[in-house]
């Protein structure tokens, strides 16, 4: 399905709108938050089946996991020569690893003899040598040993490699595609160097990695975090400092963003909080809590925000901090890289993925990462905390107070897959803009389950 400007949204809620909002700032701002794409998506529904259908599942697996660039690691992860990792992903495993040469590679996870995986977890290693019957590769994929080499005539040395799979870098994320057709790295990518050429992801380091298991599809998990519409009904403690309906939504082809303002008041309140309400709902202070700072004469809760950011960072940033505007330190930047891959900007420090649980395609892992500045040496990354499915993400500390927003968005999860599984109606309603990075989402997915629709025909 492709975008077309057949028909714009010409309704938008009351209230400042971002672009608005973005004028009244303290400093100058970005090119990059001045950029606006809001092409028309089509009204369809989104079949119902999408979420529910094993064979949805099977399809993904073959026509989007296995063709698609998808984050897999850090670099961090697999600093030194040597290091390996394991990415899983729908029932297959991959193994990234870093050679001699510096270079990163990635093979499938599979023992070239009789398939064994070849590592279990990310470890540190001289070869790659399977644990069963002790074939051994090279870090560059180059055949190092066969036991009993005398018993396998047939095979031929040179030819006995483990087989390549693509690998893209960009800003530290470590990105494969399994496809040897597949589009150029760089191309796939399409804005996303520029949207963030002022924010060097790749100077950061992964001080916070929780991954939980939901009992909901995937795509349920990933679209609770692709729009700001559920603010109202989910998080209404955020109202009086978000203007969650007044979002800008931006699409780039394999690329979109979502933009949600704080420090502004939501549309959907009938009073108009202070601006000590609205900076204590906007670091969702509870009633029994002392405030967090209180707001000065004459000063925003958008710019006490701000100024508050600059200083928490200046340790680390240094005076470069103050060429930041309000909005890059106050501001949700949600990008998304399709399919599943979500990098917020500037300093917001989430990095948000979401993938099957294994070969399920009724419960899925939401993992969020924060990646963030440092000085001196790299601190080393996280390792994962695991929340099983009946855990609350409050029990990740580490999360600081997101994790109560995150346990409110995750009630929902299961209670939609369910619904979806009871509906009699064949297709969910997407709204035209503030749905939109999910309407480009779907677009987009059709477009591989109909690559495998013209395979067939042909």
């Amino acid at each position: 399905m492709t975008q077309t400007t057949e028909r714009q949204t010409t309704g938008r809620s009351r209230g400042i709108s971002y672009q608005q909002l973005l004028d009244t700032d303290t400093h100058p701002v970005p090119t990059c938050l001045r950029e606006e794409s809001a092409p028309y998506l089509g009204e369809h529904d989104v079949p119902v089946a999408y979420y529910t259908e094993r064979h949805y599942h099977e399809l993904e697996k073959d026509k989007l996991w296995a063709k698609v660039w998808q984050f897999a690691c850090r670099e961090e992860h697999i600093p030194e020569p040597g290091d390996t990792y394991v990415y899983d992903i729908a029932g297959r495993s991959y193994l990234i690893v870093r050679g001699e040469d510096n270079q990163v590679r990635a093979y499938p996870n599979a023992c070239l003899h009789r398939g064994r995986q070849l590592r279990d977890q990310p470890s540190r290693v001289r070869e790659l040598r399977c644990s069963f019957h002790g074939f051994c590769w090279n870090l560059d994929g180059s055949l190092a040993q066969i036991p009993c080499e005398w018993d396998f005539p047939q095979v031929d040395r040179a030819g006995f490699n483990l087989p390549r799979v693509n690998v893209g870098i960009w800003a530290g994320f470590v990105f494969i595609n399994p496809d040897p057709n597949c589009e150029a790295f760089e191309d796939y990518i399409g804005v996303l160097p520029t949207q963030f050429e002022r924010w060097d992801l790749a100077d950061r380091f992964v001080e916070v990695h929780v991954a939980k298991r939901i009992a909901a599809n995937w795509k349920i998990a990933q679209e609770a975090f692709s729009e700001a519409f559920h603010v109202v009904a989910t998080h209404p403690q955020l109202l009086p400092g978000i203007g969650d309906a007044n979002s800008q939504y931006d699409v780039w082809g394999n690329v979109s963003r979502a933009i949600t303002p704080n420090g502004t008041p939501s549309p959907h309140l009938s009073w108009v909080p202070t601006e000590q309400e609205m900076f204590d709902s906007m670091v969702d202070r509870r009633l029994d809590e002392e405030p967090v700072l209180e707001i000065p004469d004459g000063m925003t809760a958008r710019e006490l925000s701000a100024k508050a950011s600059r200083e928490a960072l200046r340790p680390l940033v240094g005076d470069a901090i103050d060429e930041f505007c309000d909005a890059e330190l106050a501001d949700s930047l949600d990008y998304s890289l399709f399919p599943n891959f979500h990098p917020w900007g500037a300093f917001n420090r989430i990095v948000y993925r979401f993938r099957p649980n294994g070969d399920d395609h009724r419960s899925c892992i939401m993992e969020c990462l924060y990646l963030s500045p440092f000085s001196g040496d790299r601190p080393p990354p996280a390792q994962i905390h695991w929340l099983d499915f009946d855990q609350d993400w409050m029990e990740a500390d580490e999360l600081g107070s997101l994790a109560r927003v995150f346990d409110q968005d995750s009630f929902n999860m299961p209670k939609v897959m369910s619904g979806l599984l009871s509906t009699a109606k064949p297709g969910i309603t997407l709204g035209l803009y503030q749905e939109s990075k999910l309407r480009q989402f779907y677009n987009q997915l059709e477009e591989y389950f109909d690559d495998d629709k013209e395979a067939a025909d042909d």
